[in-house]
């Protein structure tokens, strides 16, 4: 099969593929490595290759039987630059890691190698995933293929971009203040915030901390579902990993009903600006519920303090984890990193104390009104892509906003409130940029979620249009 037909396919036809025979490993290498020179000069989503380490790999695969090749069977994945690769350059988006070769994988990546993931290539991220816009002092900025000449957003900019334009089927995220689900929503693909604790990580020096979680990213649902799978389980080294769940999220995607009763909110309750194109977009999306038979009802979580829960609790990783950066290589740091870490580090016990009640308070509201209702709906980013040159989003609808990542307050509620989260394709903006529509679910409703989104896709038949070659500025 010509590697031009082959990108076009998603992961699951890809899994397919593989399983009956029809391609190899090898050939999915040799169709990635024709079509990155195609595309990757004009967005940089891929800066690093690893092709020599991914035949190897592909080599020792098919020197088993099908059947023992795994749940991927040797489907090649990009991974996000903030994860280790053993023998790979791994440089967190850092001047300050520009040249490490770690000796050995993080968790997440040796658990989809052992589900048969072939590791390819490293995705572009800004420094240690700070900030939702792609661009880093190592490698430069990725650009959106929608329009080159806008941010793909952040912090998994790369692997959405791969995604969108045929160098990846899949591609591995993190998300702590949105960072899977601002580049899916600005990128057109699906980004999925699991529960934390789904997939298990590390070794890292804050095993316990549960607001940033690594997940999948891949170009439809199904595709997600099936990267989730391959990603989830339990291990020793992650203290608060879960069990792989009965049923696998593959099948239970097709299989759970329609949810009978969804909350819609534009602004989660007052707490933040939408655009209004993207507000109108993101409507039309919620209604598309209505055709599966589910009730849509104006409602929010209340998510008062999640800006005081939020910024505490993000300053204080912060602090925690990168101090010692700070101390000696302070010339090296962007500034956003240098105020999160200075931020983290003037907190005040009684600050913290506050933050960890309020937070607590806060998952016990949304507990409850998950009782009420199957999900949430509301938008996934509250702006359409912006300009590369632009670090962040300023302001909005007249709001200004206080810091480089509250703009993403949409998409950090959730996290705060501990639930699964998916951004899916919601529309095109009149000059043809994509917006997402986010979709929450109860805790540790990962099924519920991606079901729901499954059927949405199903409806609106999104995924026909990847992948895309990077377009010029319009005009």
């Amino acid at each position: 099969m010509p590697a031009s037909d082959l990108i076009k396919k998603t992961a699951t036809e890809m899994v397919s593929l593989l399983k009956s025979g029809e391609v190899t490993p090898l050939d999915c290498l040799d169709a990635l490595e024709a079509r990155i020179p195609e595309v990757e000069p004009a967005v940089n989503a891929l800066p690093t290759l690893c092709f020599e380490r991914a035949r190897d790999a592909a080599k020792a695969l098919m020197a088993k039987p099908v059947a023992e090749r795994g749940l991927l069977a040797g489907l090649p994945v990009a991974i996000k630059d903030l994860l280790n690769v053993q023998g790979v350059r791994s440089t967190q988006g850092s001047p300050i890691y520009a040249d490490l070769i770690p000796d050995a994988s993080d968790l997440a990546v040796t658990n989809l190698e052992d589900a048969g993931g072939v590791i390819y290539a490293k995705s572009n991220t800004p420094e240690f995933g700070a900030g939702a816009n792609t661009f880093n002092e190592v490698f430069g900025p990725t650009l959106n293929p929608w329009d080159i000449s806008k941010s793909c957003a952040g912090s998994s900019g790369g692997s959405a971009v791969a995604l969108a334009t045929g160098t990846a089927w899949l591609a591995s995220g993190s998300d702590l203040g949105g960072s899977l689900r601002n580049p899916a929503s600005f990128c057109g693909i699906v980004g999925f915030r699991p529960s934390p604790g789904r997939v298990a990580k590390g070794p890292g020096a804050l095993p316990f901390a549960n607001m940033s979680t690594e997940g999948p990213m891949g170009r439809t649902v199904r595709d997600v579902a099936l990267m989730l799978d391959a990603m989830s389980g339990q291990h020793p080294v992650d203290p608060i990993s879960l069990a792989k769940p009965a049923v696998p999220f593959v099948t239970s995607t097709d299989s759970l009903p329609a949810p009978k009763r969804v909350a819609f909110s534009l602004d989660l309750g007052g707490i933040t600006p939408v655009d209004p194109e993207v507000a109108d977009l993101v409507t039309a999306a919620a209604k598309r519920f209505e055709d599966m038979g589910c009730i849509v009802e104006e409602a929010s979580p209340d998510f008062t303090d999640v800006q005081e829960i939020f910024q505490t609790m993000r300053a204080l990783a912060f602090a925690a984890t990168k101090k010692g950066l700070l101390d000696t290589h302070k010339d090296l740091l962007k500034p956003e990193v240098i105020w999160n870490i200075q931020k983290g580090l003037d907190l005040t016990t009684a600050e913290i104390m506050e933050a960890e009640l309020a937070r607590g308070r806060l998952y016990h509201r949304v507990e409850q009104f998950f009782r009420s209702y199957d999900l949430v709906l509301c938008p996934a980013t509250i702006v359409p892509p912006y300009p590369i040159e632009q670090r962040f989003v300023e302001s909005c609808q007249g709001h200004t906003f206080s810091n480089y990542i509250e703009w993403c307050t949409v998409a950090y509620a959730f996290t705060c409130a501990s639930v699964p989260a998916i951004s899916v394709p919601a529309g095109l903006t009149k000059s043809g940029l994509p917006v997402g529509l986010q979709i929450a679910g109860p805790p540790r409703g990962e099924a519920q979620v991606l079901a729901a989104a499954a059927k949405y896709e199903d409806l609106v038949g999104w995924a026909t249009d990847l992948p895309i070659d990077p377009r010029a500025p319009k005009g």
